[in-house]
């Protein structure tokens, strides 16, 4: 059984059909890129999954559940966690204390029990701050813990993105053009620290433009233009494709 599957997935604005009955299955232990054009819908399908769109038709399921129009917390409590493009970091507060942000989904303790200083909230903070610690381990900033986060450079801020989303132990993590903006060095480390988390047992969805990237470490590519799926398959047979081509270049071939 697939970890996530997409049934005939569309979402209209208005007149605007932004995706056009997408289906595709996601399962345990991949990663896969969702790649096309600016414009394809990817975004938009990322809301969709994620609980902040619903789609107009079709069906999103999650760990064998119809999870379709699933708000956002409610899918981040049953195991997905997304990073976004542009950062949304808190800068004046500390490395670990942005990605203790993070964990507000595994926490149950409220205002009167902090207040009050009972046990259950003094158990969650613990428990959060390991979380976290080992969310920055894994990332490899945890040496970096104590900085202020708008000192990181923009690499370890995409980084702390993906150590804040962990931070909610998901078992599906959607990271939306984590690349953007780095340079080969960085790249090459977003690279291990990905593949580092798939092989702790995270599955991931990322959406990405740097193509180069997405062949080195992606084991399915799912492409969208125009709203509608094109082509899915593994790297080569996506780098081949004739539709994949045209829909990048603009052109057809020979």
């Amino acid at each position: 059984m697939p970890l996530m599957r997409l049934d005939g997935v569309s979402k209209r604005f208005g007149g605007l059909e932004a995706l056009r009955e997408v289906s595709f299955a996601l399962h345990v232990g991949q990663i896969m890129a969702l790649i096309g054009p600016n414009g394809a819908g990817k975004t938009t399908l990322f809301n969709c999954v994620a609980g902040a769109d619903r789609p107009s038709a079709g069906q999103v399921f999650f760990r064998g559940e119809d999870v379709t129009g699933r708000p956002a917390h409610a899918m981040c409590r049953a195991g997905l966690a997304r990073t976004f493009q542009h950062s949304r970091l808190f800068d004046d507060l500390t490395v670990l204390e942005n990605v203790i942000v993070g964990r507000h989904c595994r926490t149950y303790a409220g205002l009167a029990a902090a207040f009050l200083r009972l046990p259950r909230h003094g158990r969650e903070e613990r428990e959060s701050r390991e979380q976290a610690m080992h969310a920055l381990t894994r990332v490899g900033l945890a040496d970096r813990a104590q900085d202020e986060a708008g000192s990181l450079p923009l690499g370890e801020r995409h980084l702390l993105e993906i150590a804040r989303g962990l931070a909610t132990e998901p078992v599906l993590l959607l990271l939306d053009e984590p690349a953007a903006g780095l340079n080969d060095e960085e790249t090459a480390n977003l690279g291990h620290c990905v593949r580092r988390i798939r092989d702790d047992g995270v599955t991931i969805l990322l959406v990405e433009h740097d193509m180069t990237f997405v062949m080195d470490i992606s084991d399915q590519v799912v492409v969208l233009d125009y709203g509608r799926k094109i082509a899915d398959g593994p790297p080569l047979m996506i780098q081949a494709d004739p539709e994949v081509i045209r829909a990048y270049l603009g052109e057809d071939l020979e």
